[in-house]
């Protein structure tokens, strides 16, 4: 199929099921808090995906299609289930199936980062025109971003997801091959109780 340089987002989104998401966090919280808490950072993600109309977005639902939250105009064509084994899997199979649909410059996030904003996501596309590869670095090693203006298998074979290496392994792969990348802010992801409590308290002190 013929590229049109088009940008794509694609959103990496639980189906939010009661006892099927912020598992971590829910051992110390419990099930309904976690539920709760999971529908708030779906709604602060949300609240920024939406202001970036210039820019495709996908939802992919970790289980079954679903409606968008309320008074959120997303494009249903673009609703789709993840596809895959384990993570890596699912997001290669994302990008590629993005691809395929014509796009060029392509970005994955997840729901777990309350910090992410529009201007983020817009820098990490502004910089994919400069760099292959685009990480938005998370504070427990990981990254809450991955931009590519092409597929990068290597990025997604391998990798011990939800560890600290995540990010260092993959930054080390791409050097070996010689492949330049850029680095976004540091941010937070919502993983445990710690860390929905800093977030807490850095909320209260930035009103």
């Amino acid at each position: 199929m013929k590229k049109t340089n088009g940008q794509a987002l694609i959103v990496f989104q639980k189906n939010p099921v009661l006892g099927k998401v912020k598992t971590r966090l829910a051992a110390t919280v419990g099930n309904e808090k976690a539920l709760e808490i999971y529908h708030h950072l779906l709604k602060l993600t949300y609240s920024q995906i939406t202001q970036i109309q210039e820019i495709a977005v996908f939802i992919y639902y970790s289980d079954y299609l679903e409606e968008p939250p309320a008074r959120v105009s997303l494009d249903s064509n673009h609703h789709r289930v993840q596809q895959g084994s384990d993570l890596g899997d699912r997001m290669r199979n994302a990008f590629w199936e993005v691809s395929e649909a014509g796009f060029e410059n392509i970005a994955i996030i997840g729901t777990d980062c309350p910090e992410i904003s529009a201007e983020i996501i817009r820098d990490a596309f502004l910089n994919l025109a400069s760099f292959p590869v685009v990480f938005g670095p998370a504070k427990d090693g990981g990254y809450y971003l991955l931009g590519m203006n092409r597929l990068e298998n290597s990025l997604f074979e391998e990798i011990p997801w939800s560890t600290s290496e995540v990010l260092k392994i993959s930054a080390a792969r791409l050097k070996d091959k010689n492949i330049p990348f850029q680095l976004l802010p540091m941010l937070s992801d919502i993983d445990n109780e710690k860390d929905w409590n800093a977030y807490i308290r850095l909320t209260l002190e930035t009103k």
